[in-house]
Formats: C-alpha cells, sequence, structure tokens
C-alpha cells in the first residue's frame, strides 16, 4: 500500500507549467493576495458588510480574485498570525495556512462563474468572516 501511495502524491504533487502564480496570505480577519508573475499587484479581501443586500450574506467580497479559466493556477498560501484555512469546495482545495510556512497547490478551473469558500480552520472568533470569492473569466 505505501509505494502506490508515495507515487500518488509525487504525482499529484507535481505542477503542470502554470499559467498564474497567486500568493494568498491569511491575517485576522481578512486575506491578502499578490499576483507573483507581476510586479505590485497586491491586494486586501475583506468581507462586505452585512446592511449590503445585493450580495451573498457572509460570502461575497469587496476584492475578488479573478483568475482566468482553463489553465492551470499555481497557489502558495500563508499566514501571518494564526493557522487558517484557504477552502474552495466547488474546486476541491482545502490547504492550510500556517504562520511561517509557505504552502502550495494548483488547481484547474474549467467554467466560468464565481467560486466561493471560506477560512475552514478555528483561527479565532471571527473565522467565520473570511470568504474567499474567486472570479473565473475567459482568457
Amino acid at each position: 500500500i505505501a509505494l502506490p501511495s508515495l507515487r500518488l502524491l509525487y504525482l499529484l504533487d507535481e505542477l503542470n507549467n502554470p499559467l498564474i502564480t497567486l500568493k494568498s496570505i491569511g491575517h485576522q480577519w481578512y486575506w491578502s493576495y499578490e499576483y507573483s508573475d507581476f510586479n505590485n499587484v497586491e491586494f486586501n479581501s475583506y468581507m462586505i458588510q452585512l446592511n449590503n443586500k445585493n450580495n451573498f450574506r457572509l460570502l461575497d467580497v469587496d476584492n475578488r480574485i479573478v483568475l482566468p479559466m482553463n489553465n492551470q493556477i499555481r497557489i502558495l498560501i500563508t499566514a501571518t498570525d494564526v493557522i487558517h484555512s484557504w477552502t474552495i469546495p466547488s474546486l476541491g482545495v482545502k490547504v492550510d495556512a500556517n504562520p511561517g510556512r509557505l504552502n502550495q497547490t494548483s488547481f484547474f478551473i474549467n467554467r466560468p462563474g464565481l467560486f466561493f469558500g471560506q477560512c475552514s480552520e478555528i483561527c479565532g472568533a471571527n473565522h467565520s468572516f473570511m470568504p474567499i470569492v474567486i472570479e473565473s473569466i475567459s482568457i
């Protein structure tokens, strides 16, 4: 059982020449993002206040991540204060964000649309107020 499992883990960790690299940094109680392939493209992503009635309650953010569809995406994830978890269930991505450690994963978005997620680690009182929104667009 060990040898096939180790081979599979190795193959899953291989990256297929990603088109874009996104760095995600967990803070209390928001995410900040950097497009590593471009200079000075950084932004913070906060949850939109509850009094706005045109958005998804507790899930929408002021600055969405915009990524191209039908391309391999690499994401680097870390945190500055406590352990967070960067989770997008509809993409099958869940990676812990640990302070002092840089975790990496990749994913492939095959359709346009909005993909919602949240911090799924109990990182404090307001951890449910750390939503993640990816907007997938055609290149």
